[in-house]
């Protein structure tokens, strides 16, 4: 087996402490968090204040590694976790789409993360609807559920 090493480049900073705390997707949470890099990164962070939105790459520390099969929030069926967004998967490298609000410095105020508090932060790179959009894109079993997707508060 290959082994690699992931080296953060910071922390999220997030009012979620716990699973239960954190919405199911952060796209469509209204809360803010942070991007903490370490000041060795800082010039990675040059025309940030110039994106909308982030792809924000993080780790799921406290994510169970051993899971292969989980039930989603939409649906009652349990499903793969490669064929589902679930937190508890082998590698739990998690993704959002968070708009940026704010930067000061090292630190970048966000909206539209689930990530918990202390979350190791893996990358960020700048969202864009013409590259990153698949406007056709679907996932069959959560469709044929008719699943509503609600804006968390």
């Amino acid at each position: 087996m290959v082994t690699y090493t992931l080296n953060p480049i910071g922390k999220v900073r997030t009012e979620f402490k716990e699973r239960s705390q954190a919405p199911n997707q952060g796209r469509f949470s209204d809360r803010t968090a942070y991007l903490e890099l370490d000041p060795q990164y800082l010039a990675g962070l040059k025309d940030i204040e110039t994106v909308s939105h982030l792809i924000v790459l993080y780790w799921g520390h406290l994510s169970d590694r051993q899971t292969l099969v989980a039930k989603p929030p939409f649906g009652d069926e349990p499903r793969g976790v490669f064929a589902s967004r679930s937190p508890n998967r082998p590698n739990p490298v998690a993704l959002c789409v968070a708009e940026l609000l704010e930067v000061n410095g090292n630190v970048l105020k966000v909206r539209g993360l689930d990530a918990l508090d202390q979350s190791p932060l893996i990358d960020i790179k700048p969202y864009s609807t013409k590259v990153d959009g698949v406007s056709d894109a679907h996932i069959g079993w959560l469709e044929a559920v008719q699943a509503p997707i609600k804006k968390e508060r």
